[in-house]
């Protein structure tokens, strides 16, 4: 199978780059239905009220939210089979081939999970399952887009031992903050949003005077925003102080903005008392900022592979001139 480029090549990147943006608002979607706690306003699956759609469902809000929520989700899914095949076409590269598959299983598996939260009364831990489901597929979907953009292809390594320790910190970045969102969407779905009520104190102090589950999560959440705060801070300063991480500094910059527009959404949700627009965009936020962290993420290995990659070639012709 021969390289693609021009006018294709391209094409699947736009493709995947909507692709991805579609994730992040079918995620904003679905925190919508929670923070209506509409989840259940439609009460089979995967009919809506026996049907394809029910009849004026757009006039009542809660049903309008879960139902919009599954075409969403129907039309991202097809998106994504869409994705998949064209990259079985046109990809050469076969790992590229099985991420787009990959992608396409992940969203399946999506709805299925989506489905039991309806059939089984929105029970935690397939909610929370749905809820970290959705963001690995995100994931996914964000390395589809970034593995077919034409700077991943024409990307060069011209750092030296800095470019590991980038690497590195951003990727234990990313999975806090993907182990944040776990703790938020345990704290969402066991309904423990305010179980704290006052921000930036907590209770009045600085540790809960007693504890529950509730309280547990909920002051687990802010210790988790503290790190993810001070983690992104470390890491755009790495990248910001290494000159081979030049070209990644534009989505340290963003990195930053941006988790600090979610921490005081964060706290707009507290003081709101779970208003369902802070809340609603907390969520999309939080997964825009795990976006960001993995394109990072991934831009600094590749960044370090490539100049490994580099010194080999390097190596071999050096050898090669001194037998020649």
């Amino acid at each position: 199978m021969s390289a693609i480029s021009g006018p294709a090549f391209r094409g699947l990147h736009r493709f995947a780059m909507l692709l991805a943006c579609a994730v992040v608002g079918l995620i904003a979607a679905g925190a919508n239905v929670t923070s209506k706690d509409a989840g259940l306003s439609v009460p089979d699956w995967p009919t809506s009220y026996g049907g394809i759609n029910p009849p004026r469902w757009y006039e009542i809000e809660t049903v309008r939210a879960e139902h919009g929520h599954r075409l969403y989700a129907g039309t991202v899914a097809l998106a994504t089979l869409g994705l998949a095949i064209a990259l079985q076409r046109r990809e050469p590269r076969r790992w590229v081939r099985r991420l787009g598959w990959a992608a396409f299983g992940a969203v399946i598996a999506q709805a299925l999970l989506g489905g039991l939260t309806v059939l089984f009364f929105l029970p935690t831990a397939v909610s929370v399952a749905h809820a970290g489901l959705a963001q690995l597929f995100l994931c996914l979907t964000v390395t589809l887009a970034l593995v077919l953009s034409p700077a991943w292809r024409e990307s060069t390594g011209l750092g030296r031992a800095e470019l590991r320790p980038v690497a590195r910190l951003a990727t234990v970045t990313t999975a806090a903050i993907y182990t944040q969102i776990l703790i938020g969407a345990v704290m969402r779905h066991l309904g423990a949003g305010l179980a704290i009520p006052d921000f930036p104190l907590v209770f009045g102090g600085l540790m809960p005077p007693r504890w529950d589950s509730g309280i547990a999560v909920h002051f687990a959440h802010r210790v988790g925003a503290l790190t993810v705060g001070i983690l992104v801070a470390l890491t755009a300063r790495r990248v910001f102080r290494a000159p081979a991480a030049a070209t990644l500094r534009t989505v340290a910059a963003a990195l930053l903005l941006v988790v600090c527009g979610q921490i005081t959404l964060g706290s707009a949700v507290v003081l709101s008392q779970r208003a369902v627009v802070p809340n609603t965009a907390h969520v999309a936020t939080g997964a825009a900022l795990l976006a960001l962290s993995l394109i990072l993420t991934l831009g600094a290995w590749r960044l370090r592979r490539t100049r490994a990659a580099s010194r080999v070639v390097e190596g071999a012709v050096a050898m090669r001139e001194a037998v020649a």
